[in-house]
């Protein structure tokens, strides 16, 4: 990348002299992974003459381990005199470097963003904890977890849960009880004992379970997820690099176009018309914060119906030949042909990680569930959270409503939430105050109804329904703060930027299990 625009004149040398310079003449270029796909910059004819080496990160927990002890010698730990509590915390931030490095392998599940975490980060906090170590008389444990987590590791991290789970982990691995030994990195792995530095490394090899989420503290079903993501995207890969000669056979003997057109035309036929959002206005007797809700998600809604009506109606004419075939209506043939939401769609509509067809039953669900609550404005008996634009909107109408009502500032209230025992079928009114919700995940656990907490998931059951929630607004002062995990909401499993709220569920178990179990809930799965 800092050589992108000279590449080309780099390309034409290398043409030039690879006749009559010295045999023994290399050079040498060295590249980092291109984060996206245009960052592909190296020219054809360079990557054609050249002999390509890649130099692979280790993969699984015990490479990771391996490597991050490479870092060190025996000098290394000898040079502090405190040598119980120096050789116990570097081996702590060993393991907890191998396992923020490796965790990235499970997606947003294991990050909700990608962060360059290096060996530079891991030698610093030997370092930093060398200094504090000579320094200070006792051991600054919460001075030493704030520089690694919040600084050295933090200074990358950008989200919020993120810095929350790194400093969790920490809270695990980096404590006064290590000291006696009575600390277990991963379960059945406890912290190495006091020894030199190829005993570490046998250690390592005898020691260390077999690769699996738990050493990252992660439910099984992470891999599952992480295995399946896998080899959809190879697939999908694979799917695109077929040929597209528009004249051939597709499936069933129908030609790619026929099929365009079949899926185009089932489109606009199933797709209703907008709402009438002027004359829905004038019906609305009372403008409320739930009415100002509804208005809004209608008109984002015709946005959306209004560009696929337009686009394909466009490609339809250029199909029949009215009209000259452009490069968007090629994006939108080939978005149609692949099972994909074409972008012009995407950009005007909410996350989604569906294809096409699944995406399209979904729209039509919400456009539905629209009509029926505009159809008088009572407020429905649940709400699908799911399918609002903007569900923030919603449950900030939650909170405007009863502070309202109950004459609260709102900037001191909070939502307090309360999973039932009960599911859609089973309610035929809404709350008086408030409102049920429905259609969540749990991604990470799952919701048990028995006991009414949070529990370990089963296997194979990797997004597990959750009740229905009753979710009402009440003052900060009167939120529970103990025995709950702060539970954050996603739109879809990519996490991230799809963050809606926090959800205060009901534990047993201490909240840092879950933290680092990477639990969640979603709104789409």
């Amino acid at each position: 990348h800092l050589v992108a625009r000279w590449l080309a004149t780099l390309e034409k040398k290398l043409e030039a002299y690879s006749e009559g310079s010295h045999s023994a003449y290399r050079v040498y270029i060295s590249a980092e992974p291109a984060a996206t796909r245009d960052s592909h910059i190296i020219p054809q004819g360079i990557l054609e003459s050249s002999i390509k080496i890649t130099n692979e990160p280790p993969t699984g927990m015990k490479a990771n381990l391996h490597k991050a002890l490479d870092c060190f010698n025996q000098d290394t730990l000898e040079r502090c005199a405190r040598e119980n509590e120096f050789k116990g915390i570097l081996n702590s931030l060993c393991y907890f470097h191998a396992v923020v490095s490796e965790r990235r392998k499970f997606g947003p599940q294991g990050w909700n963003r990608e962060y360059p975490f290096n060996v530079g980060d891991l030698t610093i906090s030997v370092d930093v904890l060398y200094n504090y170590l000579e320094a200070n008389p006792k051991v600054p444990w919460q001075d030493l977890r704030y520089l690694f987590g919040e600084i050295m590791y933090g200074g990358h991290i950008t989200d919020d849960w993120d810095r929350r789970l790194c400093r969790t982990y920490l809270e695990v691995f980096v404590l006064p009880q290590m000291l006696e030994g009575d600390v277990n990195l991963a379960p059945g792995y406890p912290l190495p004992p006091n020894s030199d530095y190829n005993a570490y490394h046998d250690y390592v090899d005898e020691v260390l379970p077999p690769e699996s989420p738990y050493l990252y503290g992660l439910h099984p079903n992470a891999e599952i997820g992480f295995l399946t993501t896998t080899s959809e995207n190879l697939f999908r890969t694979v799917l695109e690099m077929q040929p597209r000669d528009s004249s051939g056979e597709g499936s069933g003997g129908i030609t790619r176009e026929e099929k365009v057109k079949n899926i185009l035309d089932d489109i606009l036929d199933k797709l209703p018309e907008e709402f009438n959002v002027s004359e829905l206005m004038a019906r609305a007797e009372e403008k409320t914060p739930y009415v100002v809700v509804a208005f809004q998600e209608c008109e984002r809604m015709n946005i959306l119906t209004s560009e696929m009506k337009r686009s394909l109606k466009e490609l339809d004419l250029g199909l029949k030949g009215e009209l000259t075939i452009t490069a968007d209506m090629e994006d939108l043939q080939s978005s149609l042909f692949l099972d994909v939401v074409p972008a012009s769609w995407a950009k005007r509509a909410y996350p989604s990680l569906n294809g096409l067809t699944a995406w399209y039953v979904d729209l039509l669900l919400r456009i539905k569930e629209l009509e029926s609550w505009v159809a008088d404005f009572q407020m429905p008996a649940v709400i699908w959270l799911a399918g609002f634009f903007n569900p923030q909107s919603f449950l900030t109408a939650i909170m405007q409503s009863m502070a309202r009502k109950n004459e609260w500032p709102l900037d001191k209230m909070c939502l307090q939430c309360d999973v039932s025992k009960k599911w859609r079928e089973d309610f035929t009114s809404p709350p008086r105050e408030g409102a049920y919700v429905h259609g969540l995940f749990m991604e990470g656990a799952r919701w048990d109804t028995q006991t009414g907490m949070i529990q370990d998931a089963r296997l194979k059951e990797l997004s597990p329904p959750v009740p229905v929630i009753f979710i009402r607004a009440i003052p900060v002062d009167k939120q529970e703060t103990k025995n709950v995990y702060e539970c954050p909401v996603y739109k879809t499993r990519q996490r991230g930027p799809t963050f809606v709220w926090t959800f205060n569920l009901k534990t047993k178990e201490k909240p840092s299990k879950w933290i680092i179990a990477g639990v969640a809930l979603l709104l789409s799965v």
